[in-house]
């Protein structure tokens, strides 16, 4: 980023960014497959009784062509009402097949090495690392393996900017280091806000306290206990989940199977590791199977939290770190002590931010939250290819605007300047994310979390992001934004 020099001295500034908009363009003029369809069944249907005779025809297929023309062009939240079917219907499949309710079955055993996890999450399988002790997750279906790693790092925005400038360059390189990889699926930042159960002051205190029976030690001691529990602590931890089908060959040189898999994701851990101490973040090493049973355990029943930080020894199974019940709703999830709501953030922003923009979401508090951002890495081949097709689409959208004598619409010109720029950094040797960023709310009674999702909103509004509830789908919302599991939506 450039720097200003001044006649007091030399001061560096952050250079504002902006995000690349979020397409929303379809296949043809603007119009997706879904809506493509719709229209074409409309429209045979008109064609059709204009060719027959029209007249009383038209009347007997006008609830065809209207209903098609309102699911096409009806917008409900945003989304044409066509593309709400999918969700509706899948969420009626779910309901009159009884899955969206869990009950743990504490009778029947489980077998050896699963997670006790509601929904398709019962198909993952836990592994050891016998040298690093790691805790791997492994998903047969998507074929990954995931290990996680607890990050501490100091406060950003109390940096002076020279010192920002320099770590969000770092941070980019251990970005970049991701994409040139090739067998990374998933990278995933989850910031947690968790009550604090006082464990740190009490450390401190018998560490460095005077405890000599005086009526001012017995006060402050007093009060630590009381504090502490009533207080907040943040959490980071980073994910990072291998790609087993891109890694296939160097898996099988590595002995095949998890263990091969668990060799090959050595090394990207050993990469990764190094990238995140040169941006001066601290991993606190690869969380033990006991560590990420404790996180899962505290995301599905946020009351207990505070026991397992107390006492260590507890909670320390994967086997039992799933809920006992889950409801899901459709705004909504209930686990078996807290009620969730998980929003999407739907838009980055769209004028120049500076790297702290993050700030209202990440540092309210009063509010039980976790915000997840999922890093998908694209291949440079795979990037470019996906470029090459969207500049076609512009291209051809244009030529179809023009000969139709449409306007060209400003969104879809900044659409097409994004593209070019993404071009333009790729061909500079750069490489290429896919965002999702997801906020997940956490409150003990229905009205506190409304409260908290009403707050989450204004401060995204603060942050210059569009959210929006993720209805219909809050169980597999709620796995991605608060489980540090690389799970995807």
């Amino acid at each position: 980023m450039p720097s200003e020099t001044t006649s007091t001295g030399s001061s560096v500034e952050l250079v504002p960014v902006k995000f690349s908009r979020l397409t929303r363009r379809g296949i043809l003029l603007g119009l997706s497959l879904t809506q493509l369809i719709t229209l074409g069944i409309g429209g045979l249907s008109l064609v059709g009784a204009l060719y027959a005779g029209g007249g009383i025809l038209l009347a007997y297929t006008a609830p065809i062509w209207v209903l098609a023309a309102a699911l096409t062009w009806i917008p409900v939240a945003g989304r044409p009402v066509v593309e709400w079917l999918p969700v509706c219907f899948w969420w009626v499949w779910r309901t009159t097949g009884g899955q969206l309710l869990y009950r743990r079955r504490i009778t029947t055993p489980r077998p050896e090495g699963t997670l006790a996890l509601p929904g398709d999450m019962a198909r993952l399988r836990e592994y050891t690392d016998p040298e690093t002790g790691a805790g791997m997750i492994h998903d047969p279906t998507a074929n990954t393996l995931t290990v996680v790693t607890e990050v501490s790092h100091p406060a950003f925005v109390l940096l002076d900017p020279a010192e920002q400038q320099r770590r969000v360059t770092a941070w980019g390189r251990v970005l970049a280091t991701v994409c040139r990889s090739g067998r990374v699926a998933t990278l995933q930042v989850l910031e947690r806000t968790l009550p604090d159960s006082g464990t740190g002051l009490a450390e401190w205190w018998a560490k460095h306290g005077t405890d000599d029976g005086s009526w001012a030690a017995e006060t402050y001691a007093e009060l630590i206990d009381r504090a502490g529990p009533a207080g907040e602590r943040h959490a980071t931890t980073i994910s990072l989940s291998l790609d087993m089908k891109a890694a296939a060959r160097q898996i099988r040189t590595a002995g095949g199977g998890i263990r091969g898999a668990a060799g090959v994701l050595r090394q990207e851990m050993n990469t990764l590791t190094t990238a995140l101490r040169t941006a001066d973040l601290t991993p606190s090493g690869w969380l033990t199977p006991g560590e990420i049973a404790v996180i899962l355990r505290s995301a599905y029943d946020p009351a207990i939290a505070p026991v397992l930080q107390r006492h260590g020894e507890l909670g320390q199974s994967l086997a039992t770190a799933g809920p006992v019940a889950v409801n899901e709703t459709w705004p909504r999830l209930r686990t078996d002590s807290a009620h969730h709501a998980v929003l999407w953030v739907s838009e980055w922003p769209r004028s120049m931010v500076h790297p702290e923009f993050l700030s209202p979401v990440l540092l309210s508090t009063g509010i039980q939250r976790s915000f997840s951002l999922l890093c998908t890495p694209m291949r440079s081949d795979q990037a470019a290819r996906d470029i090459r097709k969207k500049k076609v689409e512009h291209i051809s959208d244009q030529a179809q605007r023009a000969k139709i004598g449409q306007i060209e619409d400003a969104a879809d010109l900044a659409e097409f300047d994004d593209v070019l720029q993404q071009e333009a950094d790729l061909t500079a040797g750069h490489g290429v994310l896919r965002y999702t960023g997801l906020i997940s709310a956490t409150a003990s009674t229905v009205e506190e979390l409304d409260a908290n999702v009403t707050a989450i909103e204004q401060a995204a509004i603060q942050a210059s992001c569009e959210t929006r509830l993720l209805v219909g789908q809050q169980a597999a919302a709620f796995t991605a934004a608060a489980l540090p599991l690389c799970r995807k939506l």
